[in-house]
């Protein structure tokens, strides 16, 4: 009977990983643009939450896979690497990605959130542009 529940939980657990998994995946489609727009718009959004909102913490580790995601798929990409939109927007991350690492307890600081939101509004201008 152990042996059985043990199967049964093993099959359970390596089910439950990889639906989580594929779905984190899936959240980029490989849509440069698209991506890049999803992305600044989640980013906007995580940073202006209040700092007392309860979602917060939920928002940032969002932001953060996110972040992570984005970097993974688009750096080696060389099409992609030389896109103005693509410095700039490597550039927000970067920043954005610092201080969650340096500060996870913190919120983003005004003068760093205006600094995105120049930088989020230069992004959407270049791809707007198509470049």
């Amino acid at each position: 009977m152990k042996r059985f529940l043990s199967v049964i939980l093993v099959i359970f657990i390596s089910l439950i990983g990889f639906t989580q998994t594929a779905s984190a995946a899936t959240a980029l489609t490989g849509d440069y643009r698209q991506d890049t727009s999803a992305v600044v718009t989640t980013l906007r959004e995580s940073i202006q939450l209040p700092d007392d909102s309860p979602d917060r913490s939920a928002a940032q580790t969002e932001a953060r896979q996110l972040i992570n995601d984005f970097t993974a798929r688009y750096r080696r990409n060389n099409s992609v690497a030389k896109l103005t939109s693509y410095t700039t927007m490597r550039t927000a991350l970067n920043s954005l990605a610092g201080h969650y690492s340096s500060y996870p307890n913190r919120p983003v600081p005004q003068k760093m959130r205006d600094r995105l939101e120049q930088e989020f509004k230069q992004i959407e201008l270049f791809l707007s542009r198509g470049s």
